[in-house]
């Protein structure tokens, strides 16, 4: 396991970020990596208020990360597939930790936004 001293100097960890963050490429992440191999249409419906616009930006840009495979049949009409790469099934762990982050410390009380001010 690196240092915390490691873990703080992680050259690595903004392209990381840029790979992962936003509102939607932890969700599909997600969803591919414990649901499996999902049509467009299908992740559309799962993720409740993208756009279709918005899903295709970001299924690219984790495509062209190395993170998920888009394969296109030719059938009529025609089937694409999204699915995890190995490169992201090795998340895994990672999604463990956060459930077990949020087991532990989100409650129905927790506040999911930071726009509004907490009163005391």
């Amino acid at each position: 396991m690196p240092t915390r001293k490691e873990m703080a100097s992680c050259d690595g960890f903004e392209r990381i970020v840029s790979m992962i963050a936003g509102k939607w490429k932890l969700w599909i992440l997600r969803i591919l990596i414990f649901s499996g191999t999902k049509r467009f249409n299908e992740l559309r419906r799962e993720l409740k208020g993208i756009t279709q616009t918005m899903l295709t930006s970001q299924l690219r840009a984790l495509e062209a990360d190395g993170l998920i495979t888009r394969e296109v049949f030719a059938e009529v009409p025609p089937r694409v597939e999204y699915s995890a790469t190995p490169k992201a099934l090795a998340l895994e762990k990672f999604f463990a930790e956060m459930h077990k982050w949020a087991v532990s410390n989100v409650t129905e009380d927790t506040k999911v936004t930071t726009k509004k001010k907490a009163k005391g």
